[in-house]
């Protein structure tokens, strides 16, 4: 269901702040044009799926992130799917943020301490990656509990398609957060605000090592279970093999006696049907002994 749009402003001690949800294109051309935004930027500010990325204009600084979604669905795996973008326009003035999502913590009170736009969006920054936290300790919980069925219950449970969009998932969000990383490294702040943007980027870094862990142990544990996939297939055949080493003799002396010829030798012997089932027996025997010789069984 397609919400209406919502603009929200609010006066801090040394900026406004101009929130836009869900903006609508002919509200935004007015927006843009009071504002003086570039057309360019503000089209990438409404693309869905845009990446995030930073640009320096002479009048404001243009920069796009985009933050996790509060409920992603097990079996999505693109950027749009699992993430939301969040725009900024900022000078010494104000700040415009824009949004296609109700993201829960834009919505959250901001201090009334925050005195410049910088360090407003300091704050939106750190509060974008912590959308990161709780999917990554979600990913990070299912590998586990695959693991343990894999290896300690009913292997069959498992699908390989849902360990395809576990690892593909994963990708993504790392992917994500490394674009993200190359985007903070272009932006500059102000040296009073520095500790706080250092902070930040931390805890980025920090969200790269911990998706990073998460993909390689997806890619493990897919690589295990195509192994044991495989290795349980071998088996089969294996045990395929073996009976069809034993009874491939049994059936050509039971073909060859099984023949209708009149004048075939054996066939009025008295105890001849003994006799060929004692030739069957040994024929097993040898087969199981030189299968043990082997260590085939």
């Amino acid at each position: 269901m397609q919400h209406p749009e919502q603009i929200t402003e609010k006066v801090f001690t040394g900026f406004t702040w101009i929130h836009i949800i869900n903006p609508d294109l002919q509200n935004m051309e007015r927006f843009a044009e009071k504002y003086s935004l570039n057309d360019y930027q503000l089209t990438d500010s409404l693309q869905p799926g845009h990446l995030p990325k930073f640009e320096h204009q002479e009048k404001y600084q243009f920069l796009i992130l985009r933050a996790l979604l509060a409920k992603i669905p097990e079996r999505n795996n693109t950027v749009g799917q699992v993430s939301g973008k969040v725009s900024f326009f900022y000078n010494g003035e104000k700040v415009i943020t824009i949004c296609r999502h109700h993201f829960a913590f834009m919505e959250k009170p901001f201090s009334e301490d925050l005195q410049s736009p910088e360090e407003f969006v300091i704050e939106v920054m750190s509060r974008i990656f912590q959308t990161y936290d709780a999917p990554l300790k979600h990913l990070s919980d299912k590998i586990d509990n695959i693991e343990k069925i894999i290896f300690l219950r009913n292997f069959s449970r498992i699908s390989l398609e849902d360990l395809y969009f576990h690892k593909s998932k994963t990708r993504v969000i790392k992917k994500l957060l490394q674009i993200s990383q190359g985007v903070l490294n272009q932006v500059k702040f102000k040296e009073a605000h520095q500790t706080a943007f250092q902070d930040v980027k931390d805890r980025l870094f920090g969200l790269i090592l911990g998706y990073e862990e998460t993909m390689e142990n997806s890619v493990n544990l897919l690589n295990t279970y195509l192994s044991i996939n495989s290795r349980k297939t071998n088996d089969v055949m294996k045990l395929l093999t073996i009976f069809s080493a034993f009874f491939l003799p049994l059936t050509f002396i039971v073909g060859v006696y099984g023949m209708n010829f009149k004048y075939m030798p054996e066939l009025l012997w008295e105890k001849g049907y003994y006799y060929a089932l004692s030739m069957m027996a040994v024929v097993c025997i040898a087969i199981f002994i030189w299968f043990r010789k082997r260590k085939i069984m």
